[in-house]
């Protein structure tokens, strides 16, 4: 609305609450809910909105709160800025105090875009925190470090420069897996030029039946290692708190070889488990697996060892369910050594209960590699210590114990100040504001000056054109343009 109109419109709404206007003839007077009008930012303030809250006592309205926010820039002129002791003189004058408290907040982009590629910013993720501090000696400080911070963390999986990018695709193939098992088509990847899985799988039968010297131990450290540095390449920062398993057993040393790339279509699937299942029913081989393991392949394996092997037609979707079930045992084996190394895995059956359908074990992992991803990014950028992943994994495993897989959730953690002082106080913050307040309870009355690198409103600026082009995106520029935002309150009372 313009500006003359939204003043018209809170003035009404400001009358008819007003229990002195009897010639309105207003018998029952209520409680209207809070009144904003968006304007257009005509007036030469940039009036953007206009607003009206009811003060009340018991049932009845004792006056209103009337706020007005104008919005200006974006600019990279200084001399626009605000001066505190104006501010703050501006307010006294205004509201009659002598006495006003003032109040700082600060948000900075800890994980700059453009140092990490532009690529990051198209993804959604983002590393921020929050710090609040009383007693603002001029704009644009530096928070001190007596200041309360929040750490603000919003992560997309799937960056291929992440350290653990190769169990993202471990599990993209496992969610190909329980999507062909639900709607009943696979959709199989392109063979690789590669030996094919099948030969892999006759490869690794051959070497066991040399291997069978008469006891039922399988593998060695050596072979184990080589097949987990074959997936991918763990960056030497991340070795220390996702180290490479060394104890996989028969099924995930299987998995290995037929995940992914590897196995490419239904035939070759079957194929792969018809070499195993008639080399364990002619006691070629004597695997060794891990105790508790409860899938398909395991129970034969279990079955083989006793010479007794139940029948399995390998038929419809029951190859498909073998390789889902032998993927994520290992996946969550995976994760839980993870977690467990952190001592911190509290909802741990949770996570890996077998006592669920197995599409909703396959979300249950997902989720731990969401917080896998979000506790490497805090150890690699960040440089965390145990000390700090503990508290932010708990906080992690409480919301995925009660809700669904949500990559866009923002995840909060209390932090000290100095623990992440280093990655903001040379930089520019991406948002910050004083608040100038005086009086108290109802009486209460605040004046807001505040910047920020990115429209608060959608309406009302003066310039919103070329705000990215003369600007950097990592705040280390000293020409970073800003918002300007000015939210002004006044009262009126009706007894």
């Amino acid at each position: 609305l313009p500006v003359p109109v939204s003043r018209q419109l809170i003035s009404l709404y400001t009358m008819v609450q007003n229990p002195n206007m009897t010639y309105l003839g207003i018998s029952d007077l209520v409680v209207l809910p809070p009144l904003w009008a968006r304007c257009d930012g005509s007036d030469p303030q940039h009036t953007c909105w206009i607003g009206a809250e009811p003060l009340k006592a018991a049932d009845k309205v004792t006056g209103l709160n009337i706020y007005m926010v104008s919005c200006d820039g974006p600019t990279a002129d200084k001399t626009r800025f605000a001066n505190l002791e104006e501010l703050k003189m501006e307010h006294k004058t205004r509201h009659h105090s002598s006495v006003v408290t003032t109040k700082g907040f600060a948000r900075y982009e800890l994980i700059a875009a453009a140092a990490i590629e532009d690529t990051f910013a198209e993804s959604g993720s983002s590393i921020s925190v929050d710090i609040t501090w009383s007693g603002v000696e001029k704009i644009l400080e530096t928070p001190p470090l007596i200041s309360a911070a929040t750490l603000n963390i919003a992560l997309e999986c799937g960056d291929p420069r992440s350290p653990v990018f190769h169990l993202y695709q471990e599990l993209q193939f496992l969610l190909a897996l329980a999507e062909g098992l639900k709607m009943g088509v696979t959709e199989w990847p392109e063979p690789s030029e590669s030996e094919s899985a099948l030969k892999l799988v006759q490869g690794f039968l051959t070497d066991l039946k040399k291997k069978l010297d008469g006891d039922c131990v399988f593998g060695n450290k050596n072979e184990t290692e080589k097949i987990q540095c074959d997936t991918a390449a763990v960056d030497t920062c991340i070795k220390s708190i996702f180290g490479e398993r060394g104890d996989l057993d028969f099924t995930e040393q299987l998995w290995c070889r037929m995940k992914s790339k590897c196995v490419s279509s239904y035939q070759e699937l079957k194929d792969c488990f018809t070499l195993v299942i008639k080399s364990l029913e002619r006691a070629e081989i004597q695997p060794w697996i891990h105790q508790g393991s409860s899938s398909l392949l395991s129970q034969l394996i279990q079955q083989s060892y006793h010479g007794e092997m139940q029948e399995v037609s390998l038929s419809d979707s029951t190859p498909i369910q073998m390789l889902l079930e032998i993927g994520l045992e290992k996946m969550k084996k995976d994760y839980v050594s993870f977690f467990i190394e952190q001592n911190s895995l509290l909802f741990q059956d949770y996570f890996i209960s077998t006592s669920v359908d197995l599409q909703e074990q396959v979300q249950r992992v997902q989720k731990l590699h969401h917080m896998l991803e979000i506790m490497v990014s805090c150890t690699g950028l960040l440089q965390f210590r145990h000390e700090n992943l503990f508290p932010l994994t708990q906080i992690c495993m409480k919301y995925y114990k009660e809700n669904p897989l949500n990559e866009k959730h923002v995840f909060q953690l209390p932090i000290r100040p100095a623990l992440v002082k280093k990655f903001y106080q040379n930089d520019n913050p991406e948002v910050w504001k004083v608040e100038i307040s005086s009086g108290h309870g109802q009486k209460e009355v605040k004046t807001t000056w505040q910047v920020s690198t990115s429209a608060p409103v959608d309406h009302g600026t003066s310039n919103n054109s070329g705000f990215l082009s003369d600007s950097t995106v990592n705040g280390s520029s000293e020409e970073r343009l800003y918002f300007i935002t000015m939210t002004q309150c006044s009262q009126v009372h009706f007894t």
